[in-house]
């Protein structure tokens, strides 16, 4: 009886240290979905109490985990909070629909270490996806949210980290499940592209930056597979062997890429525009961000594009910076110097001349072998 009563005291004093742990947690989220329900339990059946909408307040009072009526192996987490209407509403919430106070710090954090870095690039989203505040896909400790199919954003810098074995992949982040998208058939050396992608010891990762109308987290990170680079209109056509991987307008403004059809620009105009060419290699964690510069010039009189600088085959990393008004303009990459040299920074000058067309003085970097094909 005695070690009965022993038992049942520490049971008490665990539930109260519990409580006091929970207690603890309390603090504020905001809601990430478009729009969302706060229900008056976490029941199938529950009632509907008020309607909260991306980027409201709400305050967390405690968690717990509820088994998923259509697969009894996994658990929903939901949160009780209390909103900050009139009536101050409180009830239960899908944790996916909010965002704990801090976390969204450290999104802010990652967007305040790139504030003065300029967009490289804008992408969209091919398929629903995980933003996340690290680049890895091995577990879900890191996920902010979920972002839309379509989701637009700046793309700021992208890296390679190394790809985790099958068995560690928790959330794949990869397309959706058959039946939930549109079907099509293969395209051109898809088996090929999928044969290529297995042979890869590392993934590709975007640091992007969004805006508040789709995410209440400013930064965070994409696997690269989801993403469709939006090159600009202006210039797709003049892809010629190599891909576009980071364009800056340079002359007038870029849309941003929360403005609706980002990649329409309102006029034509001159461009900075960073190439890859393309690699039967498996990509290695070192890999350059770029191997050239192109520089597209605007004719506005002939009302026409021309080259108005192609460098030579070289190794480049981001960011690329633009300085100046007018037409007394440079621009600053970051370039190995030679074969196995040092990284360091590179100031390109651009000026016109007598006719108008726009010219580039290069530094004197020395060319690097091109990767082979």
């Amino acid at each position: 009886m005695r070690f009965t009563k022993t038992i049942f005291v520490f049971a008490l004093l665990l539930l109260s240290i519990g409580c006091q742990t929970l207690a603890k947690r309390s603090s504020t989220g905001v809601i990430v979905a478009s729009r969302a329900q706060i229900r008056s339990s976490t029941a199938v059946v529950a009632a509907d109490l008020l309607q909260v909408n991306r980027g409201d307040t709400v305050d967390i009072l405690e968690s717990t985990d509820v088994n998923d009526p259509s697969d009894n192996t996994r658990k929903e987490r939901w949160l009780r909070v209390k909103a900050r209407d009139e009536d101050m509403t409180e009830g239960w919430i899908e944790s996916r629909n909010v965002m704990p106070e801090d976390v969204l710090k450290e999104s802010q954090k990652l967007a305040d270490e790139d504030k003065d870095v300029p967009p490289q690039a804008t992408g969209q989203l091919k398929a629903s996806s995980n933003l996340r505040l690290t680049p890895d896909r091995s577990g879900n400790e890191n996920i902010m949210m979920r972002l839309d199919s379509g989701s637009s954003f700046d793309i700021v810098s992208w890296k390679r980290v190394p790809k985790p074995k099958a068995s560690e992949a928790i959330e794949s982040d990869i397309a959706p499940k058959a039946g939930s998208a549109q079907q099509t058939g293969a395209r051109p050396g898809q088996q090929e592209d999928e044969r290529k992608e297995e042979e890869e010891t590392n993934e590709l990762w975007y640091k992007v930056r969004l805006s508040a109308s789709a995410s209440p987290a400013p930064a965070g990170w994409i696997y690269g597979k989801q993403v469709e680079l939006t090159v600009p209109s202006d210039i797709i056509f003049y892809r010629t062997g190599r891909e576009f991987v980071a364009w800056q307008r340079l002359d007038g403004e870029t849309k941003k890429a929360a403005d609706k059809d980002a990649g329409q620009d309102t006029k034509p105009g001159s461009w900075l525009i960073l190439e890859k060419s393309s690699s039967n290699q498996p990509r290695g964690l070192d890999e350059p961000d770029f191997d050239r510069i192109y520089v597209l010039g605007y004719d506005k009189r002939n009302q026409e594009h021309y080259t108005a600088y192609r460098s030579p085959d070289l190794k480049g990393y981001l960011p690329a910076r633009i300085e100046g008004q007018g037409d007394n303009k440079t621009f600053t990459v970051r370039l190995q110097e030679e074969e196995g040299g040092e990284v360091k920074d590179f100031r390109y000058t651009l000026y016109k001349d007598a006719r108008g067309v726009l010219k580039v003085n290069p530094p004197n970097v020395a060319p690097q072998r091109r990767h082979r094909r």
